[in-house]
């Protein structure tokens, strides 16, 4: 399993370094970050991406800060900037913040320490809270079947084993013989990149498709289910997830495929009454119009480029999380699943 994020010790210091998934599947490139602003630009670049994922980095970039010295305020809100969707990343700096707040008196070095075992610590708690969801969701997962996934919500969006993706690896350690077509996602390729790269090593059988083919598997009758991660689940059960995932819940919906969604607790936004309030990203342009810096569209031509779209809870089965499976309606059923 492909390690995502780590923090390592450099004599005194120490850094986090994280695989740079624009590289990937191609090269296997490590970038080393050493300060928070090195972090906070590793997410914004998408060298690390995934909503668990980017929450792990921000809570080491709030530990590279104190250890710069740098205003503990400013590090918090350099981070917070770097992408407003993933709810993750702001929980895990205001985990930080929590842990930083119960440290008046305490030396630097010793709020460092603190700071950084919070770090490691919410790393771990991650990867425990994945390989729980992985073995709630593998008894939903039919047998013999195909299992389509849409972007990647593997061990490279979390710190290890994955949401969708834990599912998926569960269910094939309990013996299920089962298949993944994994749509491209379109316009960064998380799909045909990053998700059939890591079950490929995992040597789980996997089809990339084109994002438009989805409607026509699903209708085939070969596809047993849908499994996907999610960026900010609000408390109605609305999913905020990678952009084309609502089509894919539509269609699944059509054809009678059941549709998962598979997040930690900690992507669960309940301030939020509906999907209608979470913020969705707008990306840079070239993302659409250039695919690996070739450009493959006219010149000036109007682009749209919204990063994430939002699936209505009517569209979702049950969401999968580390403490169990909720199922409608899901302003109880994910209360309830809290304590």
């Amino acid at each position: 399993m492909v390690e995502t994020i780590e923090w390592i010790s450099e004599g005194a210091e120490g850094a986090a370094v994280m695989i740079d998934q624009r590289k990937l599947p191609r090269e296997e490139v490590f970038v080393t970050c050493r300060t928070y602003e090195d972090v906070a630009e590793a997410i914004r670049s998408m060298v690390i991406r995934g909503a668990p994922a980017i929450g792990v980095a921000a809570a080491m970039g709030v530990a590279l800060g104190v250890q710069q010295g740098a205003d503990f305020d400013t590090v918090c809100s350099t981070l917070a900037a770097t992408r407003p969707t993933a709810v993750n990343l702001f929980w895990g700096i205001e985990r930080m913040k929590r842990v930083n707040a119960a440290l008046n008196g305490v030396s630097r070095d010793e709020r460092l320490r603190r700071l950084i075992a919070e770090a490691e610590e919410i790393r771990r708690e991650d990867i425990a809270m994945c390989r729980s969801i992985g073995r709630h969701g593998a008894a939903l997962v039919p047998d013999g079947k195909t299992v389509l996934t849409h972007c990647n919500a593997g061990a490279l969006a979390t710190a290890g084993y994955g949401t969708a993706l834990g599912v998926i690896r569960a269910a094939v350690e309990a013996g299920k013989k089962i298949d993944v077509f994994a749509d491209e996602t379109r316009p960064f390729l998380q799909g045909a990149r990053l998700t059939a790269w890591e079950l490929q090593h995992d040597a789980i059988p996997t089809t990339i498709i084109t994002d438009n083919m989805a409607g026509h598997f699903l209708k085939s009758g070969r596809i047993g289910c849908v499994v996907v991660g999610a960026d900010r689940i609000a408390g109605n059960g609305d999913v905020a997830n990678k952009i084309g995932t609502y089509g894919v819940a539509v269609l699944a919906k059509e054809n009678g495929v059941p549709f998962y969604v598979a997040a930690p607790s900690s992507t669960f936004d309940l301030t939020l009454e509906s999907g209608e309030q979470i913020p969705i990203e707008q990306r840079a342009r070239e993302e659409v119009t250039h695919v690996f810096g070739v450009p493959v569209a006219p010149e000036n031509i109007g682009v749209e480029n919204p990063a994430f779209d939002v699936t209505p809870a009517k569209y979702v089965t049950a969401i999968i999380c580390e403490k169990g499976v909720a199922k409608p309606p899901y302003k109880e059923s994910l209360r309830a699943i809290l304590g």
